[in-house]
């Protein structure tokens, strides 16, 4: 069973860094300039900033509706980033070099599995989950810090 890896729209974001940091404040949004990488993965392009880079650091809700799961995380957005389009199958380096945290969620968006794995490990791990039918997407997050990674469902 092959998976699709989905990146978030940068575009409602964009917008983000034109604001003051005082204005970023008031919306519990913060400017931050890499200092390192990896370290500041951007949600969009789904690759690490380099240092100098800028990103905006911002609440993202990643899993909404009626659900005991209904959850939201800080999330980096690069400026100017694109938005990657990982092919099926398809595990960016941003993931791949991270320990995870992998949740898997049925139509129902209640969680039915979640496993902490090495991100070299998820391709495997993903294709294994969705050769479970009650599996309708996952969730990914990094395990160190806990932010919310990126989604995954059937391709």
């Amino acid at each position: 069973m092959t998976f699709q890896i989905t990146a978030l729209d940068p575009a409602p974001y964009a917008p983000l860094f034109a604001l003051s940091d005082d204005e970023l404040r008031a919306r519990g949004a913060r400017r931050v300039v890499a200092d390192a990488s990896p370290g500041f993965p951007c949600r969009a392009s789904l690759a690490d900033a380099e240092p100098g880079e800028t990103l905006i650091l911002v609440n993202h809700q990643h899993l909404d509706g009626v659900t005991p799961y209904a959850a939201a995380h800080a999330v980096f957005f690069r400026e100017g980033a694109a938005m990657a389009e990982p092919a099926p199958g398809e595990v960016p380096l941003v993931l791949r070099r991270r320990l995870l945290s992998v949740r898997a969620f049925n139509a129902d968006k209640m969680m039915i599995d979640a496993e902490v794995l090495d991100g070299q490990d998820l391709a495997a791990h993903l294709d294994a989950l969705f050769a479970r039918p009650e599996i309708a997407f996952v969730h990914v997050h990094n395990a160190r810090p806990g932010c919310f990674a990126a989604a995954a469902g059937r391709a």
